[in-house]
């Protein structure tokens, strides 16, 4: 294989913020946050607002867990207006 090509893929920590639920798997995301874990490691920290844990699809949850407000609030925040 050619050198300097492939993304860097390697063991990164998701943080679900809607729920405070971690978990580690493999990625190659780029982020400059880091979290030590359980382990005593430290790991790159990729921060969610919704993963399989907390989205009412995966959950069988009726309700719904983000109100209009909630909704109207991130997007400005998120586009600057």
């Amino acid at each position: 294989m050619k050198k300097d090509i492939h993304p860097n893929y390697r063991e990164v920590v998701f943080l679900d913020t809607s729920i405070n639920q971690k978990f580690t798997t493999r990625s190659t995301v780029d982020t400059k946050d880091t979290i030590v874990m359980e382990d005593g490691k430290t790991y790159p920290l990729v921060k969610i607002e919704v993963s399989s844990a907390s989205h009412p699809f995966y959950t069988g949850s009726k309700s719904n867990l983000f109100g209009v407000a909630g909704r109207v609030e991130r997007f400005n925040k998120k586009y600057g207006k």
